[in-house]
């Protein structure tokens, strides 16, 4: 994936404009100024938007006229999911309501009492999934690449009060591995991306929108080697202040060898994530050549 390098965009004095105007004036002057973000982006961040667009035009059919306007979108429906993430998590006087459905399959996962895999994509948005996780009776770990600069990360986690979710970084010496072992042991849940890799991790190929894909391995190496019971989760935008949080009917892939769980749950994930890719296709924060081989 030369596209993608586990880090986003933005800066520090970008995150602290808007939560000062978020802070003074609310959501809705902060989503005005996001329409201009979003302009920007597409001039002056050629790359991501040239994989935005052909991602519209080539995996869903879309017409020019439409990828363009969906491109549009695109940036500015993240720019909310991350002002709605701070507004959120800081618990900023707000509208936002929330629907739950599938609510009753995570809390069988914890029931079980052997810790469980929550998998989702960059769709929607994972961070406000993860909050409304909360909701469980465990601890909620979140594993994810160093995705934000230090600097980001470390005001985010200011302005949030750094609380609500354990982030576990992946990291080169596989340290990562023993902490979700620990997790899986106290009956904690982990939560994942999986639909993207850094350059030279293992991979698997599926077909997804009607073109060959790669996948990161790791996820699905996690589930055949410590089996435990799975599911697929998200939280989608569907109005200006409510969100659709959905989790899937939980699946233990046991009594099979690593390759066949790996195959079937890739099929399962990658099903899942077709359907909320076509329901919510301008949600999808991709921003590079996903069917790059």
């Amino acid at each position: 994936m030369a596209g993608w390098q586990g880090k986003s965009k933005g800066t520090t004095l970008g995150y602290r404009i808007f939560v000062f105007v978020l802070r003074k004036f609310g959501v809705l002057p902060a989503y005005f100024m996001l329409r201009f973000v979003a302009l920007y982006y597409i001039i002056f961040s050629p790359a991501t938007t040239r994989n935005i667009y052909r991602y519209f035009q080539s995996g869903l059919g879309y017409g020019s006229l439409k990828s363009i306007v969906s491109t549009y979108n695109n940036y500015y429906l993240f720019g909310q999911a991350i002002i709605d993430k701070v507004v959120i998590m800081s618990d900023f006087p707000n509208k936002f309501t929330f629907h739950f459905d599938g609510e009753e399959n995570l809390k069988e996962i914890v029931a079980q009492n052997r810790g469980g895999l929550l998998l989702s994509s960059h769709i929607g948005n994972w961070e406000i999934a993860g909050h409304l996780l909360n909701r469980l009776e465990t601890r909620i770990n979140l594993v994810m690449f160093d995705a934000e600069h230090e600097q980001i990360r470390e005001y985010l986690s200011s302005v949030t009060g750094g609380r609500n979710l354990n982030v576990i970084l992946i990291k080169d010496d596989l340290s990562h591995i023993y902490e979700i072992n620990d997790a899986f042991l106290k009956n904690e849940l982990i939560c994942m991306h999986s639909d993207r890799y850094i350059k030279g991790n293992r991979t698997i190929t599926a077909e997804f929108l009607g073109s060959p894909a790669k996948f990161p391995a790791g996820p699905f190496v996690l589930a055949s080697t410590f089996r435990v019971p799975v599911s697929y989760v998200y939280a989608m935008k569907e109005t200006k202040y409510h969100y659709h949080f959905s989790a899937s009917r939980a699946i233990a892939y046991v009594g099979q060898n690593r390759d066949t769980v790996m195959k079937n749950m890739l099929a399962d994930y990658v099903t899942e994530m077709e359907r909320k890719v076509k329901a919510y296709p301008e949600q999808w924060y991709n921003y590079y050549n996903f069917w790059q081989n």
